[in-house]
Order: structure tokens, then C-alpha cells, then sequence
């Protein structure tokens, strides 16, 4: 008997469809087209329309009239919702990501690293005038912001070949700045990132572990710069985080 790779059993449609919905969801609503589909994804264009309509009528996107450009539809982000509020990650962290939002009123995150990549997955926002566009479902690379560092700096055993990544991908010149910041925050347990997430704002964040001791993701607190000032992080700020980062590692069975 033949021995068949995993690959043999993909379907490649299934493929483009979740190669289109994370199209969608990245991109600006004006350069979500079909010709754009076709552009980014190499499939024809009666394909891409195909799998449109289909998505349409099944309302996991919607067409905008007049202009031909697609969003996530009402079906998506309904479906999106139950999925991440069924995630055990999710269940435990809402109830302290939401008394740290409220005791601070600056937005609050829980996020999780993916390869190099951290995601916003949930959030409860502040009602500040001025604040951050909201980032649930984003993704940034690790070293753009405080969660990333935090988790990483933690996962020591994985950091050579990380910084090699790295440099592979991100051609960074000052990947001995980035290695001396990830020994600080892995001796201090917190990280503060400025600018990463967009000019002027301030990521702090704190990592979440497991009963195993593993890290499981880090809990996120960003806001201008103006209000984040140094002393009010390391007054206010920092020791919630801390509180609210070994309350949450405790529900995952984590103990000191």
C-alpha cells in the first residue's frame, strides 16, 4: 500500500476559501475585489466569483452595492464569536481581562503567540475619548509589541532559533538590542513596548502560564502614551497586570 502524505487529502477550495476570509479580514474594505482575489490567491476569476456568491448566499461575506468590494458577513462574525467564547483560553481570561479594563479604563487583551505571531484574541475596551482602534483578531509579529516579548523572552529553550527566523524574515539590524530587551524582560516578568502597536501607544503585558509551567499566553494592557506615563505603569499598571497575569495562570492548574 501506497503511504500518502496529508497533503494528498487537502482540498484546495477549502483552501481558497480560508485563504479569502483572512484576505478579508486584513485588508481594507476598498481592495477586496475580485480582481484582487484572483491577484493575491493565483485563481481565475470565474473561480474567485464562484466563491464569492457562494460565501454570500451563506452570509460569511456581503457584497457592497455599487462598488463590487466584499466584507465578513453577519454569519462570520456570529460564528467568529462562538468560537472564541468557547475557547477554554477565553472562558477563563473575559472575567479578569474585564476587572483590569474596568479598575484602569484603558484597554485590556488576551493574547496568544502563533509561530511568530501574537493574536489579539479577546479584549474588553475602555470608554476613553481617545484610544487605539480596537486589535481583536490581528496579528503582529512577536518582537512589534509587549506580549510577544514577554512570551518569547520566557520560551529560552526556543530563542536561537527564533532570532534566527528572525533575521530571516524581518532582516533586522538590531537583533542584539532585541536579545539584550528579551534577557531584561525574562528577569523582570513584564514587558513594555512603545510604538510597536502605532505611534504613541504602550503595550505592558504580563505571561500566563499553565499547570505544566508553559506558556500559554500573555495578558495586555495598551493606551496612548500620554496616560500611560512611567510612574502610573509602574505604580498602577504593572502590578494589576501581575495579579490579574497569576490569578488566570492559577485557573490553568499553574501554582509557584
Amino acid at each position: 500500500m501506497v503511504k500518502k502524505n496529508i497533503q494528498d487529502y487537502s482540498v484546495r477550495t477549502v483552501e481558497n476559501v480560508f485563504d479569502i476570509l483572512e484576505l478579508i479580514t486584513i485588508e481594507d474594505m476598498t481592495q477586496v475585489t475580485i480582481p484582487r482575489l484572483c491577484s493575491v490567491l493565483n485563481i481565475s476569476k470565474n473561480k474567485a466569483f464562484r466563491l464569492m456568491v457562494t460565501l454570500e448566499k451563506l452570509g460569511i461575506v456581503e457584497r457592497y452595492p455599487g462598488s463590487g468590494n466584499y466584507g465578513l458577513g453577519v454569519c462570520a462574525v456570529g460564528l467568529s464569536q462562538k468560537i472564541l467564547h468557547s475557547s477554554n483560553i477565553i472562558a477563563h481570561a473575559h472575567p479578569v481581562i474585564e476587572e483590569l479594563a474596568r479598575k484602569h479604563d484603558e484597554a485590556v487583551y488576551m493574547t496568544v503567540l502563533k509561530d511568530d505571531e501574537v493574536t489579539f484574541l479577546d479584549m474588553v475596551d475602555c470608554e476613553q475619548k481617545v484610544k487605539a482602534a480596537p486589535l481583536i483578531g490581528k496579528r503582529f509579529p512577536y518582537f512589534s509589541n509587549a506580549a510577544g516579548k514577554v512570551i518569547r523572552a520566557l520560551e529560552t529553550k526556543e530563542l536561537n532559533k527564533v532570532f534566527k527566523r528572525t533575521v530571516r524574515k524581518q532582516d533586522l539590524c538590531n537583533l542584539d538590542l532585541l536579545e539584550n530587551e528579551l534577557a531584561d524582560i525574562r528577569q523582570k516578568g513584564v514587558a513594555v513596548d512603545c510604538d510597536g502597536l502605532g505611534d504613541g501607544i504602550i503595550s505592558v503585558a504580563v505571561a500566563v502560564r499553565d499547570y505544566a509551567g508553559k506558556v500559554v499566553g500573555a495578558i495586555t494592557i495598551l493606551g496612548p502614551s500620554f496616560r500611560m506615563l512611567a510612574e502610573r505603569l509602574e505604580n498602577e499598571i504593572i502590578p494589576s497586570l501581575r495579579e490579574g497575569a497569576e490569578m488566570l495562570s492559577g485557573r490553568f492548574g499553574y501554582a509557584k
